[in-house]
């Protein structure tokens, strides 16, 4: 696959450009393709207009646009029935998660209901289940907050543990796709055959969608809320998919304003983009990088690599990171081991991962790659690691 990397590399400029630096921070934000940014130059030089608001051409593209995109997101993420879902625009998997927490589930849930939060999990898939919870609180509605369970071993959710969680007041369970930290695919799949028909699964997938294949049909939840800045496109721009098949519809509360029009044209284009270089082979690239770095951390003596032990061999029989290596430095203080690497041209993630109240609450280097990353990064990286022994 070292062609498809090297044609897929050439159509970054800000990675092209320069040469001396590995960026290596995608789980933050990913680097832009100029297909991306040709499109952003097009829209803005050619309709830029308010969406719904005008009759004159340049509104009518940009309306059009909005919709268009709306029905782009939801083939993307393979939408079993999409006459029946909706996605709304938000800035990001934070606004998303704390929109469908605050503007739906506040309605959704009555006295004596239970939720499950996965509290080892980012922050914004915590917090803003709390302030819903406290919302209802203070309108006499008691809820109760059960905490997701995880394996010691591995980090993925405990279903056996969750199983025993469960009861017929079980209404809503917010989970992750891929963690932000480990790199673990979370196995969502299996948390439908434990929470039943009925209870409703929110997905935030910022670490999946544009570094995978999503499948929402496959993994049978009900919300995916992700950042369209993970995924190749433009700063606030991400989505809330919405099935709208358990409990009522999904609609944000409010006069929603002026969408952000040059985001969604960048999303769209993303997703083309994405679609295009073949997500299969993004996943398979990501994951062997992962592994790469990985096998070698494990023969450096000095560093831990953060989540499961049993995974860190190139060829483990066991689920490998997705493109996300998280580890630290037995001497050195992860934001000095940040530094270090910038001064070898590495750009790298250093401090606490905004990880909830039951995560890893130590800071750590996180390396997280994308298609636009070789071999040869990892292996320079490493040879810098290694000299810091």
């Amino acid at each position: 696959m070292t062609a498809w990397n090297s044609a897929l590399r050439a159509q970054f400029p800000i990675v092209t450009g320069h040469p001396e630096l590995a960026y290596l921070d995608s789980a933050a934000t990913t680097q832009k393709p100029q297909a991306v940014l040709d499109t952003v130059q097009e829209y803005l030089t050619t309709s830029n207009a308010n969406a719904g608001r005008g009759t004159y051409p340049w509104a009518n593209r940009t309306t059009s646009l909005i919709e268009e995109t709306r029905e782009r997101v939801k083939a993307f993420l393979d939408d079993p029935d999409p006459d029946t879902s909706a996605v709304h625009f938000v800035s990001g998997t934070t606004e998303g998660l704390r929109r469908v927490a605050l503007d739906w589930l506040t309605r959704e849930l009555r006295d004596g209901d239970e939720i499950v939060v996965p509290f080892a999990d980012h922050e914004a898939n915590a917090s803003p289940w709390l302030e819903a919870v406290e919302s209802l609180a203070r309108q006499g509605t008691r809820i109760t907050v059960q905490e997701m369970p995880y394996q010691a071993s591995s980090g993925d959710y405990d279903t056996d543990g969750l199983a025993g969680l469960v009861s017929p007041r079980t209404r809503f369970v917010a989970a992750t796709h891929v963690h932000h930290v480990y790199g673990g695919d979370m196995n969502v799949h299996r948390i439908r055959r434990v929470v039943g028909p009925d209870a409703v699964i929110c997905l935030d997938a910022a670490q999946s969608v544009g570094h995978l294949p999503v499948s929402v049909k496959e993994l049978d939840v009900d919300f995916a809320v992700f950042s369209g800045h993970k995924a190749l496109a433009l700063p606030g721009s991400g989505a809330v998919w919405s099935r709208g098949v358990r409990g009522t519809p999904f609609a944000p509360r409010g006069w929603s304003g002026t969408p952000n029009t040059v985001g969604v044209a960048s999303l769209g284009a993303a997703l083309d983009w994405l679609d295009r270089a073949g997500l299969e082979r993004i996943e398979r690239w990501t994951v062997g990088l992962a592994a790469r770095l990985t096998e070698g951390l494990r023969a450096l003596a000095p560093y831990e690599v953060v989540g499961c032990q049993l995974s860190l061999a190139e060829h483990s029989p066991v689920q490998q990171r997705h493109g996300i290596v998280t580890f630290r430095h037995r001497d050195v203080h992860a934001v000095d081991l940040g530094f270090i690497l910038f001064s070898h041209g590495f750009m790298v993630r250093a401090d606490g991962l905004c990880q909830g109240r039951a995560g890893e609450n130590r800071s750590s280097v996180r390396v997280s790659v994308h298609a636009y990353n070789t071999r040869h990064e990892v292996d320079r990286l490493l040879e810098v690691l290694a000299g810091l022994t």
